[in-house]
């Protein structure tokens, strides 16, 4: 089920760690330069995984509980827990499969590891393909509660955000098919790259003429409290800082996984592309860690959904 280096499966199995490895390791090539690869135990890599796990199925179960939050934009946040709950998911299970087969606890022939292999890289595909739809999604809708207040509820109706869920999750689960049967093609790569920076500059944009007009917004107020000075910066200060949070985050998780695949192009043999290549488990872990924080930045931040969740918790 794995596979070294540039040729590796698109999203192929993890490479097996043990957990008394170090976590800084130099590794040394005979003919390349010397590589600081972050080894990360399988431990702490299912351990993030099942918190992932639970977050966003209080998150779901929460949003399914109060139908006050029966919503267009609840029901894209269920939907971005839902994929990050299949990221999280598909990634643990490939890794315990793994650890079986490693330990001899799961015998199985050749054909069917491998047949179980393609199933579990479709469907993490297939989840961080939606999970960063649902990410666009989200910015969408709250760039037209800002920018079409009095006319968002005829334009952001719930028949139209069904059919823009279905039709994410029916393009992301074509589309994984497609990249993990053609996983060893570069227009592959270039087409999650692609995908990728798209995603990034959409929500880069969206929310920055967001802040700006947040920041318009309370300039004006100032204005008629005649507090010029005050207000407008304090505030522009905050949006900012929440704003290069949210971003921060997005492209640090993200980031790194796709620069990954970036390197598979332009330099798949060269011996410093080879150093970021050893560092595949460290990428993985960043996404199953923007699973964890997902909730909070959009989900947890609502008082009504905390206080359900705390009826169901409780």
């Amino acid at each position: 089920m794995s596979g070294q280096g540039p040729q590796r499966r698109l999203l192929g199995s993890l490479n097996g760690t043990s957990p008394a490895t170090p976590h800084f390791e130099l590794a040394a090539n005979q003919t390349g330069p010397r590589c600081l690869e972050v080894s990360i135990p399988d431990g702490l890599f299912l351990s993030l995984g099942l918190v992932s796990v639970v977050e966003n199925v209080l998150v779901v179960a929460a949003i399914a509980k109060n139908r006050n939050l029966h919503s267009p934009m609840y029901y894209f946040i269920v939907c971005l827990a839902v994929s990050d709950l299949l990221v999280s998911v598909s990634n643990v299970l490939e890794t315990a499969v793994m650890l079986l087969v490693a330990a001899g606890a799961l015998a199985a022939q050749a054909a069917v590891v491998q047949q179980l292999d393609d199933i579990i890289d479709v469907l993490i595909c297939g989840s961080m393909v939606s999970s960063l739809c649902f990410l666009g999604a989200i910015a969408v809708d709250r760039y037209l509660s800002i920018f079409y207040a009095l006319r968002y509820h005829s334009i952001v109706t719930l028949p139209r955000a069904w059919r823009a869920i279905s039709a994410i999750w029916v393009a992301s689960v074509l589309s994984s098919t497609l990249f993990i049967a053609y996983y060893n093609h570069t227009a592959v790569l270039l087409c999650l790259v692609s995908f990728f920076v798209a995603m990034l500059v959409l929500m880069a944009v969206l929310y920055v003429h967001m802040l700006a007009r947040a920041c318009q917004h309370a300039r004006g107020i100032a204005r008629l409290h005649k507090r010029q000075h005050f207000i407008p910066q304090g505030f522009g200060l905050k949006g900012a800082a929440t704003l290069t949070i949210l971003l921060g985050i997005f492209f640090l998780c993200w980031g790194p996984f796709f620069l990954h695949l970036s390197l598979m192009v332009l330099c798949p043999q060269h011996p410093i592309c080879g150093c970021v290549f050893q560092n595949f488990n460290l990428f993985l872990t960043l996404i199953i860690c923007n699973s964890i924080i997902d909730p909070f930045i959009y989900a947890f931040r609502s008082q009504e959904l905390r206080k359900t969740l705390q009826e169901v918790v409780l």
